[in-house]
């Protein structure tokens, strides 16, 4: 099985390689952008030698993309995942699955009651609308961003016990 970690300083060049391989789902970073939102970062775990990874985010963090600062504006209090990736070739183990898993677990640690993201609708993302609604998701709003040349659904899960 792959152990989820923590990343380190010198690990920062394989994220950046992999997120941008992926840049049409997450978007692209350089790498002082990238240092930038892991100083930002509430939870930020890699798989492995970096065969995935995820990154998310607080209603805290000095971040200014337009899908985060939709939720800081609807929402007090929330973890926002940014970006989770898995290398191809290193799909269909349950990485993204365990990653969520990890960040679940710290999210409540951390006393949050709810886990937010987006998923894009145009261009389509199916396989992660099918990842997300698997681990309980449920579609809060949507909105067209980059001057049209995206349009997101947002999702948010709930981490409080059900009634």
């Amino acid at each position: 099985m792959t152990d989820l970690a923590s990343v380190s300083a010198g690990e920062e060049a394989a994220l950046l390689a992999l997120n941008n391989e992926h840049a049409v789902e997450l978007s692209w970073l350089d790498a002082a952008r990238l240092r930038h939102l892991l100083g930002q970062a509430f939870h930020v775990r890699r798989a492995g030698n970096v065969a995935a990874f995820l990154l998310a985010f607080d209603q805290d963090a000095d971040y200014d993309s337009p899908n985060y600062l939709w939720f800081r504006e609807r929402y007090p209090r929330f973890v926002y995942v940014d970006r989770i990736v898995v290398a191809a070739a290193m799909r269909k183990r349950g990485l993204a699955n365990r990653l969520y898993e990890d960040l679940f677990r710290a999210a409540r640690v951390a006393g949050h009651e709810q886990v937010v993201c987006e998923v894009n609708s145009d261009p389509p993302n199916p396989a992660s609308d099918a990842f997300h609604a698997a681990l309980g998701f449920v579609e809060v709003g949507h909105a067209s961003i980059h001057g049209g040349a995206k349009t997101v659904r947002y999702l948010a899960r709930s981490l409080l016990p059900a009634p």
